[in-house]
């Protein structure tokens, strides 16, 4: 139970991306199950994910999703006390499936529906990680499609320090990944090559951008890695895919924990959290906890599995919305660009 005496369960449902997910979740922090379909092996086929294939398989994958969740759950759908699911950001046709079984659940069952921002979900993770962690702290998302550092104010509340200008710090994994050869999905595969290879072989750049010391580029070293390996194709040199990757990782991982501890310290925090898909990466979990262990800091860090996509932090984001008060109509739809603290889409009971 949560302070409040209220034991809240609620169903939440991701199908941002390439994986259709399902949990319950109790409080926010009690997962009772966490059922994912990926989609990994098929959007491989194609170097990358396909987003017409990955909206026809998540309607092919959501009720079988959902029934595994419950029963993995040992619960009903009578038992639940809201239906909470991700409606942006994402591809657009994706987060249909998603939202579209969400509203039918609820119009059926008569379940409060909330509509949840996948990148709050990310954060929300370390609360089911950590029980112990509460706001205020620092974090930062790092996956495919999002770099932010963000200030975690209260639940539900954030304050963005900095973001990605170009490609996100995952989207820069999986192109260089591939123009070595390594293909998709180029995270865990940059991060296992890279520990055969020297960080120091290759001086790839360290992005700066000039009007903020928080905000991230990684288009021009992705650049770089890419003129590296025309050079040495032109000069005939032999190219070492593990010190390419290496190298390549140390530079964005340095930039990573320099941004985060410049935060951090520039904001007097004593919590640093990462949240997303990059941040299961080991070469900057261990980097970071390395500079947390430098300034006194406390870090936390989900389990791999709750880092990448899934719905177990959709229902730990939720239920801070519930007790918030946060409702959504069965208008709620998709928003594919839908920002951080965006809030144009959310209704609270009798607003």
């Amino acid at each position: 139970m949560n302070n409040t005496g209220e034991t809240v369960t609620i169903l939440a449902i991701e199908t941002s991306c390439d994986e259709t997910a399902a949990a319950v979740v109790v409080n926010g922090r009690e997962v009772l199950s966490n059922v994912i379909s990926s989609q990994i092996d098929l959007h491989t086929l194609y170097g990358g994910v396909v987003p017409e294939i990955a909206s026809r398989k998540h309607i092919e994958k959501i009720n079988q999703v959902m029934g595994e969740s419950l029963k993995s759950a040992g619960k009903n759908l009578s038992d639940m006390d809201a239906i909470a699911v991700t409606y942006g950001p994402g591809l657009v046709g994706a987060l249909l499936v998603g939202v579209s079984a969400a509203k039918a659940v609820s119009f059926a069952s008569g379940i409060p529906l909330i509509g949840v921002h996948h990148i709050e979900g990310h954060i929300s993770a370390n609360y089911i990680e950590h029980k112990d962690l509460e706001p205020p702290f620092v974090c930062l998302v790092v996956s495919g499609g999002h770099s932010h550092l963000v200030v975690v104010e209260d639940y539900g509340e954030y304050r963005i320090l900095g973001r990605t200008r170009d490609d996100a710090a995952g989207e820069a994994f999986d192109k260089v990944a591939r123009a070595i050869g390594l293909g998709y999905p180029g995270g865990p595969k940059i991060d296992r090559v890279a520990r055969e290879g020297n960080p120091g072989a290759i001086a790839f750049p360290r992005a700066k951008v000039g009007d903020s010391d928080y905000d991230f580029s990684f288009s021009g070293l992705k650049s770089a890695v890419l003129n590296y390996l025309n050079s040495c194709e032109m000069k005939g040199e032999k190219i070492c895919q593990a010190d390419v990757a290496a190298s390549f990782q140390k530079a964005v991982v340095d930039v990573l924990v320099e941004h985060s501890m410049h935060a951090v310290s520039e904001c007097g925090m004593k919590k640093f959290a990462i949240a997303g898909g990059v941040a299961s990466n080991t070469a900057l979990r261990s980097a970071l906890m390395e500079a947390c262990d430098r300034q006194g800091v406390a870090f936390y860090y989900p389990s791999p599995v709750l880092c990448t996509d899934n719905a177990a932090m959709i229902g730990a984001a939720g239920y801070y919305e519930y007790r918030k008060g946060v409702r959504h109509g069965y208008d709620l739809n998709a928003i594919p660009g839908l920002k951080l603290g965006d809030s144009l889409a959310r209704q609270r009971t009798g607003e």
